[in-house]
């Protein structure tokens, strides 16, 4: 049996599976992870008034990543994160699979070579674009200094778990998925605002919360949508460029945030709903999930059920980690918990080529996506399964300290 059928067959197996619980009082789907109930439990003394977890939680900084918290009137700086407005797009290509699969090699040495990944990096070719015309930019003190290097940053990916996947899919079609965010820009903005609101940087710092009344919650909301709307932008712009590489024709795409906030009606009340590492799942939307530079990502759509309202319409973001990064990969000469060996030979039996990442972004080091997708079954129906053919990612040696 092929990796692809068997891994779509466990995936199928595995939605059959398990059920939400309530831990510490906390909605949790999948296996809970005490330490990140317990942050949870913690960011929900700071005015929240709704939280839960998603199969792929794990701790992040001051919030869990695959954390929904919502507050009434409030915005939560950190909990949004540094990397506002991160998130996946799929593309759907009219490429011949075959023509792609036999040139991958020469393929992924065309995306690594036109395609800037690390931190700080500047898009090698000058991308012009409407949003640098929008006003906000010269209304906030903050945007107006972070303008420029907006602007030369727009198209780069990043670093970390941040990527251009090729795909195929059960039909033999070809897909481009990216993952990343609004790059220094939400960076600097959250540093900012945290500094400006009092608050501190670090994993168990106390959330910074901001009225959305205030002016500086006002800024705060007018920056995060700014953000937004230049994380869009970015992965559009690298969708098209890596459709051009593969000489294709984009027929379909899929597109969402995963790091962000939005105002919505739950319980009959309006609410700021912040998803850290979530994806939005509301009935009939759709949301693309990636694995591990190894394994089987999705196209997934949400579907109405209890379950769904409990966990505010929202869904994983991605596999989730099975292990942190210096444990992965090791330190100072010692060795981690990946074998480089086994992680070759995965990767060679799944037959994907792969430039960039290391040890630390290996299939080991990462959940099955099958098992946490199997938390979330009585929310969401999976549409398609995509299997990686090429995986491009930054160089193992970049240092990015907020990396999910």
């Amino acid at each position: 049996m092929s990796f692809f059928r068997s891994t779509i067959l466990k995936c199928k197996a595995a939605l059959q599976g398990i059920k939400m619980q309530f831990v510490e009082g906390i909605p949790v789907w999948g296996e809970p992870l005490p330490e990140a109930v317990e942050q949870m439990k913690e960011a929900a003394k700071y005015d929240a008034c709704y939280v839960a977890l998603m199969a792929d939680h794990h701790i992040g900084y001051s919030v869990p990543v695959g954390g929904v918290i919502a507050y009434e009137g409030r915005i939560c700086v950190n909990g949004v994160g540094f990397d506002i407005a991160c998130g996946n797009k799929a593309v759907l290509l009219d490429c011949d699979s075959q023509e792609i699969k036999d040139n991958i090699y020469r393929t992924m040495n065309e995306v690594n070579k036109h395609i800037s990944f690390g931190v700080g990096r500047n898009n090698k070719e000058t991308v012009e674009h409407e949003l640098f015309d929008d006003p906000v930019w010269d209304d906030i003190d903050i945007l107006r200094s972070l303008k420029d290097k907006a602007r030369s940053q727009l198209g780069t990916v990043g670093s970390g778990n941040h990527y251009v996947d090729i795909f195929t899919d059960e039909s033999n079609r070809i897909w481009v998925g990216v993952h990343f965010g609004s790059r220094g820009l939400g960076h600097s903005i959250c540093t900012h605002f945290v500094k400006q609101a009092g608050g501190k940087d670090g994993v168990h710092a106390v959330p910074v919360i901001l009225s959305e009344s205030s002016d500086l919650g006002q800024q705060y909301l007018r920056c995060m949508e700014l953000a937004g709307r230049y994380a869009y932008s970015g992965r559009d712009w690298v969708c098209e460029r890596v459709a051009r590489i593969l000489r294709g024709t984009i027929l379909d795409e899929v597109h969402n945030h995963h790091n962000f906030a939005w105002k919505e009606t739950h319980f009959g009340k309006d609410l700021w709903v912040v998803r850290k590492g979530a994806t939005p799942a509301f009935p009939g939307q759709r949301g693309f999930v990636g694995g591990s530079m190894g394994d089987t990502s999705v196209i997934l759509e949400g579907i109405e059920s209890k379950e769904s309202s409990s966990a505010l319409y929202s869904t994983i973001h991605g596999a989730g980690r099975a292990m942190g990064r210096v444990a992965a990969k090791g330190k100072r000469g010692r060795p981690g918990l990946v074998n480089k060996g086994a992680h070759d030979e995965w990767i060679k039996n799944v037959g994907v080529e792969v430039r960039g990442g290391g040890l630390d972004e290996s299939p080991y080091a990462y959940k099955r996506i099958g098992d946490v997708l199997s938390a979330h079954a009585s929310t969401i129906k999976i549409l398609h399964h995509l299997k990686p053919i090429g995986v491009c990612m930054a160089d193992e040696r970049e240092h990015d300290p907020y990396r999910d």
